[in-house]
């Protein structure tokens, strides 16, 4: 099994204490462009244990200052991409980077369980509905992503609670709970993720 470096952040979310430590070692590398990538049976020597079976408790602080510097090292390898397209677009360029941190860690390669792919974790409908004919490409899913953000803002009438929701939900199903959070605990969790991340970036930009 092998994981990517969307997982890690999520492991470091849930606080890694969760993890058994009886259960098989995770490893760790970053490479070059600032991604993560985790395994359980690491083929290569550049691979670092991160969580072991045999030591007890995982090492919590290390895990997160590896996510944060991964995470740092991506937005600013798209800093220059993401101000572009939020121009092109017309939207706030902290709040792309805010789904990007959630969604995919800067990962352009994620793609998830579901089929949603790319940075901002296009899923296939969505990138159709925009014309991207590549997920994997960042400055195509970048494109698609924004437009869809900011067509959500317009149907939502600039409401980003709701648009952030009807990102991670779809627009139907906001639509159906009344234009309301819709009650999924993955919803409800994404949504004051990425208003923290976007509150940040906003007092950095």
């Amino acid at each position: 099994m092998k994981f990517t470096g969307s997982v890690l952040a999520s492991l470091c979310l849930l606080g890694l204490s969760q993890i058994p430590a009886a259960r098989a070692n995770i490893y760790v590398y970053t490479t070059a462009d600032g991604s993560v990538s985790l395994s359980n049976v690491p083929a290569d020597p550049r691979y670092k244990p991160l969580v072991t079976g045999q030591t007890g408790a995982p090492d919590n602080a290390s895990a997160v200052r590896l996510a944060r510097s991964s995470e740092r090292a991506g937005k600013s390898q798209y800093d220059g991409i993401v101000e572009e397209v939020a121009r092109t677009h017309g939207i706030d360029g902290a709040l792309l980077h805010a789904v990007i941190s959630v969604e995919s860690h800067y990962n352009s390669q994620a793609v998830s369980s579901k089929g949603a792919a790319g940075l901002m974790q296009l899923m296939p409908a969505t990138a159709k509905r925009y014309g991207v004919s590549d997920s994997l490409d960042p400055v195509q899913n970048l494109h698609g992503g924004a437009q869809y953000l900011r067509d959500l803002l317009t149907l939502f009438n600039s409401d980003l609670k709701l648009a952030l929701a009807a990102y991670n939900a779809g627009e139907n199903a906001v639509i159906r709970h009344g234009n309301r959070i819709p009650p999924y605990r993955e919803t409800r969790d994404y949504v004051p993720r990425v208003l923290n991340f976007y509150h940040q970036y906003q007092a950095r930009l």
